[in-house]
């Protein structure tokens, strides 16, 4: 059983193998044509670089300007020849600060497509393009026998493990209730802070985002962390979403000076909670 999964998996991982090299050539063919349609036919597209397991990016070697609906289309058309890359999500970052510049999603459902602005140019900077891809899904015709001796083994070991006497279950250490903050009190559950009996009602993103920093106060939250969480688990494109969602939170937490949401430039956020002994006194 154990030699038929490794080899089954040493066959899937050679394959694997030639599909992202073959992805990776699309990528560039797809920062070849943005450059030719930006009028640059001179300077390179940089090597693309895989920043996660299904994340590449796309450099170049100078600024330029792109036509959404080009991107889009070209896009469309080149990674229609991976067959891995039925669902994606690419996003144009500004080079300076990582800001997303322009972003959309393609779905295999067309119902599910998600683009917009398609008929605005943007102005000649230089940018990034991330492409993220859908992980693909296990179950498919050439891991069958993989999946079946996965079942056999997952019954032994439930055979197995129910012979062992339980152990006791521990804590859960994930806090719930009221979180305290400063002189507030965030109830994440009831989506509503408090404050000297006043209550302020909270969005259901808000109340994810805030309850993130709540759990790491005075901690720096990366932004790629924040988008993720709270945004691309759901499969919905991250745009200038977040910093509106923190915009709207500085606001509902002004009641408490000791508290503020900090920006960490080009980095993340961080939740400050200061004691009112370490405030500036006002002239």
């Amino acid at each position: 059983m154990f030699i038929s999964i490794i080899c089954v998996a040493f066959s899937m991982a050679g394959n694997d193998d030639y599909d992202f090299a073959r992805r990776e050539v699309l990528l560039r063919r797809i920062g070849h044509e943005i450059l030719l349609q930006s009028g640059d036919s001179v300077s390179r597209v940089l090597p693309v670089k895989k920043i996660a397991g299904n994340e590449y990016q796309i450099s170049f070697e100078n600024a330029f300007t792109f036509q959404p609906e080009s991107l889009v289309n070209t896009t469309q058309r080149l990674l229609a020849q991976d067959p891995l890359a039925s669902d994606y999500v690419v996003n144009v970052l500004n080079c300076a600060n990582a800001s997303v510049a322009y972003g959309y999603a393609i779905s295999k459902n067309k119902k599910e497509d998600i683009v917009a602005c398609i008929g605005r140019r943007q102005p000649v900077a230089c940018y990034k393009i991330s492409i993220k891809f859908k992980p693909p899904g296990i179950i498919t015709a050439k891991n069958g026998y993989l999946l079946g001796s996965l079942t056999v083994l997952a019954f032994v070991g439930f055979m197995l493990i129910g012979s062992v006497k339980p152990r006791k279950a521990l804590p859960d250490s994930q806090p719930t209730g009221i979180i305290p903050l400063g002189s507030m009190s965030f109830d994440a559950e009831a989506r509503k802070l408090m404050i000297h009996g006043n209550s302020l009602d909270l969005t259901k993103t808000e109340t994810r985002v805030l309850r993130i920093f709540a759990l790491s106060p005075n901690e720096m939250i990366e932004r790629s962390r924040l988008q993720k969480e709270i945004w691309e688990d759901e499969g919905v494109i991250v745009g200038r979403s977040l910093d509106m969602f923190i915009s709207k939170l500085r606001k509902k937490l002004e009641p408490d000076p000791t508290i503020k949401i900090a920006a960490i430039r080009g980095k993340g956020y961080k939740l400050e909670i200061s004691s009112l002994e370490n405030l500036p006194v006002p002239n």
